[in-house]
């Protein structure tokens, strides 16, 4: 079987860590003929080298001036046309990078390169003419090959054997794989940022209160009003003229930039949404949060070469374009970012619906004492979710994180407990009414993101 690894260096130099799973997976198939996919500067050679040691025969380095600055649609053209070249059986992509966080290039990628697509992949159950995953939210998934994998952090990479072997590497020219450069990099990017700047959204002043007092915290935050996550208003005279939306979650974002809204059916098939986008030619295309919705608009996006921004969690317009504002890097950034097509497509940050009053919180400090966390919830009538790194490491399901790449919550009290306070997790649960942070480490950052705090 034939086999491609596509994957990304990180800001620290190393592997992308969704990327290390995704090789991993790769490499626990058997027969195997791995190579490894990368585009980058040309100093990333020694990373892919050094990863040929695990038992990919070789590696192949895309590496141009062209290249730079490329945005996700950009990024899959130029993979495409190397991954039809090569002609692989599967290709396995990481769930999304770490610097971007839009997981949009596999789906796109797939799209352009005409492959069978699954993502969210949890395990891989069979692989033969066909190929039988179990995914994170829609259970055993099987697929034709040619087939490509986005895959979840459900392993770890293994180390290089004593006895291991560099493969070779090479490193290949936008006109090595026949691009159009007006399709590459930077010019050939639909979306662009127009500035960044630190996330401080969410910050709050904290008030230190003994765990005797924290029935009476959570009374206070019960006793306010919800919090709905919406976008900015903006000026009536400033509104986009049409706008549609898939499905109706991200209807409280497109009622502040338009008065005009049409929706479309949410449903697994790019080709009719896209058609029916096509036809309609609306001036923006919101989509949920939801996993499908993420995959659909990103297959969408390439099928009618539309920029495509992910995650955003405010709206604005500027004359008659459409700004989307989104957190970057982790949630460590905040970016506003126009699309050069029309129409502008965002996916938006939508609640989840039918939560309880108060959410309780487990992060990765209690992962030993996960029962009596639960005992806690269940005392209070409350909902149980977890960070990232919690899920990340099994000790509870996907479908209960809550931040950047999980859900996001807004409930009259979020009550968080053994957590540090990441970015990540932070913007997924910004939003609640009264955050109560409970917490051994005086100096957690999530103090500074909550109304009570308890160090116990």
């Amino acid at each position: 079987m034939k086999i491609v690894v596509c994957l990304r260096q990180g800001l620290d130099g190393e592997i992308n860590p969704f990327d290390a799973c995704a090789y991993e997976a790769a490499l626990r198939l058997d027969p195997i003929d791995i190579t490894l996919v990368s585009m980058g500067p040309v100093t990333a050679k020694d990373l892919l080298l050094k990863l040929t040691r695990l038992g990919a025969k070789k590696a192949i380095l895309l590496s141009d001036k062209a290249f730079a600055g490329a945005d996700t649609l950009a990024t899959a053209y130029a993979l495409s046309l190397l991954i039809k070249k090569l002609a692989p059986d599967l290709v396995f992509c990481g769930r999304q990078t770490l610097v971007g966080d839009t997981g949009q290039v596999g789906p796109m990628l797939a799209e352009l390169a005409g492959f069978e697509l699954i993502t969210n992949v949890m395990s891989i159950d069979s692989a033969d003419t066909e190929i039988t995953c179990t995914t994170r939210e829609e259970g055993a998934v099987t697929r034709s090959l040619p087939a490509l994998l986005t895959v979840e952090r459900i392993n770890t990479l293994r180390l290089p054997g004593l006895r291991s072997k560099l493969g070779e590497v090479e490193i290949l020219t936008a006109s090595d794989i026949g691009a159009d450069i007006t399709r590459c990099g930077l010019s050939g990017s639909p979306t662009r940022v127009l500035r960044s700047t630190e996330n401080k959204s969410g910050k709050r002043k904290c008030r230190f209160i003994s765990l005797s007092e924290l029935q009476n915290a959570i009374d206070i935050g019960l006793s306010k009003v919800k919090v709905a996550l919406s976008s900015p208003t903006v000026s009536r005279s400033n509104k986009l003229k049409n706008v549609f939306i898939v499905g109706e979650s991200p209807r409280a974002f497109a009622e502040s930039i338009s008065d005009n809204i049409t929706v479309l059916e949410l449903v697994y098939d790019a080709d009719k949404l896209s058609a029916q986008i096509a036809s309609g030619d609306p001036d923006a295309v919101l989509w949920g949060s939801d996993s499908l919705s993420k995959r659909l608009s990103a297959q969408v996006a390439a099928k009618l070469s539309l920029g495509l921004c992910a995650d955003c969690t405010a709206l604005e317009v500027d004359g008659s374009e459409l700004v989307m504002i989104r957190p970057a890097l982790s949630g460590s950034v905040i970016a506003a970012i126009k699309s050069n097509t029309r129409p502008a497509m965002a996916t938006v940050r939508t609640l989840q619906n039918g939560l309880k009053d108060i959410v309780i919180a487990a992060g990765f400090g209690v992962r030993n004492d996960l029962d009596k966390v639960a005992e806690f919830a269940d005392k209070l009538g409350a909902e149980l979710v977890g960070t990232r790194k919690l899920v990340d490491n099994g000790y509870m399901p996907y479908s209960s994180q809550v931040g950047l790449t999980g859900r996001t919550v807004a409930p009259p009290v979020y009550i968080a407990i053994g957590i540090s306070g990441a970015v990540h997790h932070i913007v997924g649960m910004e939003r609640s009414g009264t955050v109560i942070a409970i917490n051994s480490d005086p100096d957690a950052q999530v103090f500074e993101y909550s109304d009570f705090g308890i160090i116990i």
